[in-house]
């Protein structure tokens, strides 16, 4: 009898057995994730992004380690807190204040709350299809929900929360003209829980725009991409000026923390009670060590090599797809895709839903764990490289999805022949 609920804690590590055998694994390190019988995979779910420097990265795992023998639980103030926020903000520009949580869940939520002291007003839009959290309310809108889809004229709404289509001035127009009441809109860099929608040029910026002329706050949710396209915020890379951003995943490469980062004059909100925070763990040694180390070590990344080695595997994807008679694309970014089943990428998420396959994420994800390869799964996962992905893994990563071509081509339901 199993006593975990489910055998499992969170609901996105299920993955189905494979020829019989289910799936645990042992050790990670590296790009490299070892089941329990000591086969070694690439990793391309890496901790769902977490892990951007990759598996026990040594800088970072030292780091740790020293904070865990130093005391891991006080209860009172230690030096490694400003330490860490100084470390941090040396890299988010003009957000220069922050606040420590344990979770992105936790950020986004304190990032409304501030958002609703500073204007007084309740409603918070959010993506529709965008993930920011489990907390219902900015759960609701979630990619594959019914809201999601937003197919009839009638604004999707669930409490204070709303919902808006991505990548559509139009309706970002009519959303400000319906509400006047709307103490932020949640901003994100792609559409990544979507299946990596890209978003189109100056999309951002004009919503966020928009957001200020109305009163409104710009919360930049980065928990996945900060610290991917560049060495701080994705939003600062991409030309747009959030008050608020939530950073979290890459910030400790594994280890659970997370963090609200916003301007000084935003954030006084906190000094003068407008806004409480609280929290046990909010900012202890083990946490402010690993984002401490990872910020020293993420200065040392060869970003631009690392984008342009995931291009080339993107490509290497499609390629090999191509021997096999079947038409595949990719959307994202270097260190982060999706594959589709289709000529061409989802340009939103009406089209997304159109084009995500279930079957063929099964398949796919099933093939390329027979080739040594283990992935996220489902029609809008995504595939992540580390920092440490090596011409090595690099090529493994490739000759597994050449295998998995070669597997789905021979299924007849695989996908379309072109």
């Amino acid at each position: 009898m199993l006593h975990l609920v489910g055998g499992i804690s969170s609901g996105g590590r299920a993955v189905p057995d494979v020829d019989g055998e289910r799936f645990l694994v042992a050790r990670a390190e590296g790009p490299y994730v070892f089941d329990d019988k000591g086969r070694r995979y690439v990793d391309t779910a890496l901790g769902f992004g977490a892990t951007f420097l990759g598996h026990t990265d040594p800088v970072v795992t030292a780091a740790v380690r020293e904070a865990l023998e130093r005391g891991s639980m006080p209860a009172y103030a230690h030096a490694l807190e400003e330490e860490a926020a100084a470390a941090l903000a040396a890299h988010t520009g003009d957000l220069s204040k922050v606040i420590f949580v344990n979770s992105g869940s936790e950020a986004v939520h304190l990032a409304c709350k501030t958002a609703r002291a500073i204007t007084g007003r309740r409603r918070i839009v959010k993506m529709a299809a965008g993930y920011d959290g489990w907390f219902e309310d900015v759960a609701f809108g979630n990619a594959g929900s019914r809201e999601a889809a937003m197919t009839t004229n009638a604004r999707p709404a669930k409490g204070d929360t709303l919902l808006l289509r991505f990548n559509d001035r139009a309706d970002a127009d009519l959303l400000f003209a319906d509400h006047d009441d709307i103490a932020a809109i949640i901003l994100e860099p792609m559409m990544a829980n979507a299946g990596c929608i890209l978003a189109e040029p100056g999309y951002l910026e004009f919503v966020a725009a928009l957001a200020r002329r109305h009163g409104a706050l710009v919360i930049m949710d980065e928990v996945l991409m900060g610290f991917r396209l560049h060495a701080g915020l994705a939003s600062h890379h991409l030309g747009v000026a959030p008050d608020l951003a939530t950073v979290g995943k890459a910030i400790g490469n594994g280890i659970a923390v997370a963090a609200l980062v916003g301007r000084p004059d935003v954030m006084a909100a906190f000094e003068d009670d407008r806004v409480h925070r609280a929290g046990t763990y909010n900012g202890n040694p083990v946490a402010c060590a690993a984002v401490k180390a990872s910020m020293s070590v993420l200065d040392g990344v060869e970003y631009g090599a690392l984008h342009a080695a995931g291009d080339r595997l993107q490509s290497d994807v499609v390629a090999g797809f191509a021997a096999q008679g079947l038409d595949v694309c990719t959307s994202g970014f270097g260190t982060v895709f999706t594959i589709w089943p289709a000529p061409m990428a989802p340009r939103s998420y009406a089209e997304a839903e159109r084009i995500g396959d279930h079957g063929f994420a099964a398949r796919l994800h099933v093939a390329l764990r027979r080739a040594g390869l283990m992935s996220m799964i489902g029609r809008f996962g995504r595939h992540y490289l580390s920092a440490r992905h090596d011409g090595e893994a690099l090529r493994l990563a490739r000759d597994a999805f050449q295998a998995a071509a070669r597997e789905l081509a021979a299924a007849p339901e695989a996908i379309a022949a072109r």
